[in-house]
């Protein structure tokens, strides 16, 4: 007991501060690494003029887009190009929202509901609306009350209204704006007047042109200096955004000799099928990794390997094996014919049925009407307009030139195929009913359908083995950069380089989707090398050469045409020094030992000549009022070399004067018109925009 009681006398004050350390250590870790952490990971994917997108908006807003698209697809499914593709839709899009609203609201736009309500139910409604409820080529004005009335009693139709009325008040705030700032557009009539001045005649001049080639690069030093300083003083041109440069080798998987063999085992044992089977369709999609095609093609327009041995065979022959790429196939004929190789048709679709057309027995009707009206000579294109269902081929009258190869129902092409120029038919296909006729068939002869068992020479497990052993082999070998170029030299490999790599890049040219590797390239350093990436059948091993920041360009990675610019100035002063101020084009033609040259139609609006390429200051140059056509120019630092000028003469340009009036008027059309394209992306470089997508994705 006494040891006890020595212990808490003297050490008492030491356990109490130990146990409140540790009491105030357990705090500050929950505070800091727990799951309401004042450190915890961000949640922002990115952030627009201050405000963010969170990651789970962003992702219920990918998953709504996604649902859509898979209603589009014909089998449900979206691919990882396609998801990549709706990410960036829907970042464009909040980037659109934030960046237009902003403007909006600083500018005081608004739609109002009474706005909404005249663009759905007024006298004119908005396009979108009259799209919607046209029939027969004619709004439907009472399809219209009646949907808006059925509104209140179902959901699904009050909620398709309620984003139909969401759609037309963003279109109408965005019709405002850029109807405002289109409206600002003014091209001044003293402006367009001075042009004509500029554009109303041209020059012939002589001139003595002293290339920057004739110095010779390897005479002229440069210092890192100096080409940072033309940096600095070019920014513009040199503005970059964040990348990063990889430079990888990559392992490929590809098949063996064994695997060919194989694969010529496999097939070889089909063919004595093929040779004797009455379905050949069904036996080639059962066995073969080339779908059989129910279709001809032209013998003419054949495109195939050993085409002349496959389309001279006779009915029922086979020819083969041979290879296509990475597939060994026999070709079977199974028939020939003679048709036409294109045909030009035209049609008007009675939609019926499912495809939200008319009963099946009101479509057959109205198509046999049509048909009738046809034969007896009416207007087929003022029936497309009236009648047709096919949007596709209303603007062309129901015109449609066709193939063999052309991707249109059967029914459709065995009528235009089979019939004779001039016939006109009703044909029932899935659509509903067409009202064809057959206007033009070019080309008749020979025509072939042929079936192809083909078989996939794939690697091998083994063979896929041995690919990734070498590229494990030598990522172990190359831990560093200078290790890793050493290593190819010696193995004598082929390095690809890919370079300007975005923060959310999914593909890389040459591998293919490879987003691990760009996520590994944004976490690693400069001179790392990475493990074994692996992207179908291929093994990768890559190093990070560059990083890039947002900003302007590192000297590192303009190099080459930084010091090609400084050099050309430096250039430029010897060859300036030593023309000094000549008195006459014969002093500096013998000051630089080059010869007097003539330029005949310079212009002072376009600054490219014939004879020189482009070079703007020579072409200003040449309308310079202080040297006129009396005095010799000073020495000109142009694009291609250093230039001494004359003017001869002036005469009038061959091109008459537009009315002002008129020159106004294109003008400001063309700005309006490139104002379309390119406002949003102005308006998107005025912003802050900061995306944070890569560390999520």
């Amino acid at each position: 007991m006494s040891v006890i009681q020595k212990i808490r006398d003297k050490y008492a004050v030491v356990i109490v501060v130990v146990i409140c350390l540790a009491i105030v250590s357990f705090l500050l870790q929950d505070a800091f690494f727990g799951k309401s952490s004042l450190a915890r990971r961000s949640t922002s994917v990115g952030k627009v003029n201050g405000e963010e997108l969170d990651i789970t908006d962003y992702q219920r807003r990918i998953q709504d887009a996604e649902a859509g698209a898979r209603q589009q697809m014909p089998n449900g499914n979206i691919d990882e190009q396609t998801r990549q593709y709706i990410r960036e839709q829907v970042w464009n899009q909040f980037l659109s929202e934030q960046i237009l609203q902003g403007q909006y609201k600083k500018l005081g736009i608004a739609v109002t509901e009474a706005e909404i309500v005249d663009q759905i139910r007024g006298k004119n409604p908005n396009p979108i609306v009259v799209q919607q409820f046209t029939r027969d080529g004619q709004f439907d004005r009472a399809a219209l009350q009646q949907t808006i009335a059925q509104a209140s009693s179902n959901p699904q139709i009050r909620q398709a209204l309620e984003q139909l009325e969401s759609y037309i008040g963003k279109t109408q705030e965005q019709v405002k704006y850029t109807t405002l700032i289109k409206q600002g557009i003014y091209y001044p009539k003293w402006l367009a007047k001075q042009q004509q001045e500029d554009n109303s005649k041209t020059a012939t001049i002589s001139y003595v042109s002293v290339p920057y080639a004739s110095i010779a690069d390897s005479t002229i030093k440069v210092t890192d200096a100096e080409l940072n300083r033309f940096i600095a003083d070019h920014k513009q041109l040199f503005k970059v955004e964040e990348s990063r440069k990889v430079e990888y080798i990559s392992f490929d998987a590809v098949p063996s000799a064994q695997d060919s063999a194989a694969a010529i085992q496999q097939i070889l044992a089909l063919k004595s099928e093929l040779d004797t089977t009455h379905d050949v369709a069904g036996f080639i999609n059962r066995n073969s990794d080339i779908k059989f095609y129910d279709g001809y093609f032209s013998k003419n327009a054949a495109q195939m390997p050993q085409k002349d041995s496959i389309v001279n065979m006779p009915v029922g022959g086979v020819f083969g094996p041979y290879y296509d790429n990475n597939l060994i196939v026999f070709a079977k004929m199974v028939d020939r014919k003679t048709m036409p190789d294109s045909v030009k048709v035209r049609h008007i679709l009675v939609a019926s049925g499912a495809q939200g057309g008319l009963p099946d027995s009101a479509a057959k009707k109205r198509a046999d009407s049509i048909e009738v009206a046809v034969r007896n000579g009416a207007d087929f294109k003022a029936l497309v307009e009236k009648y047709t269902d096919d949007a596709g081929s209303k603007a062309t009258g129901g015109e449609y030139e066709i193939t063999p190869s052309s991707s249109f129902v059967p029914e459709f092409k065995d009528f235009a195929f089979e019939g004779s120029k001039g016939q006109i038919k009703t044909v029932k296909t899935q659509f509903g009913y067409h009202v064809m006729e057959i206007m033009e068939q070019k080309n008749i002869g020979p025509a072939v359908k042929v079936a192809y068992l083909g078989k996939s020479v794939e690697a091998s497990k083994e063979t896929n083995n041995n690919a990734y052993g070498a590229a494990s082999d030598f990522a172990s070998k190359s831990r560093t950069a200078a290790a890793f170029e050493k290593n190819i030299q010696q193995g004598k490999l082929n390095k690809k380089i890919a370079d300007n790599v975005r923060p959310m890049d999914f593909v890389i040219p040459g591998i293919g989707q490879s987003r691990d590797l760009v996520r590994w390239a944004y976490d690693a350093k400069k001179g790392d090398v990475s493990n074994v990436f692996t992207f179908d059948d291929k093994y990768v091993v890559a190093v990070l050469t560059s990083v890039r920041a947002e900003g302007t360009a590192p000297l590192d990675d303009v190099r080459p045409q930084v010091e090609a610019e400084v050099k050309k100035h430096k250039k430029a002063e010897q060859i300036m020094a030593k023309l000094q101020t000549p008195a006459s084009l014969d002093a500096a033609a013998k000051a630089t030992n080059q010869p007097v040259l003539k330029a005949e139609a310079v212009s002072f609006g376009t600054p490219f000549i014939a004879s020189l390429g482009f070079e703007p200051r020579v072409a200003g140059a040449a309308f310079n009022k202080a040297w006129g056509t009396a005095k010799v120019s000073a020495p000109i630092e142009g694009t291609g070399g250093v230039y001494v000028i004359k003017t001869d003469s002036y005469e009038p340009s061959a091109q008459p004067a537009q009315d002002i009036a008129a020159q106004q008027a294109t003008y400001e059309q063309g700005i309006k018109s490139m104002l379309d394209q390119q406002l949003f992306e102005v308006l998107k470089k005025k912003s802050s925009v900061k995306d944070s997508r890569g560390k999520f994705f």
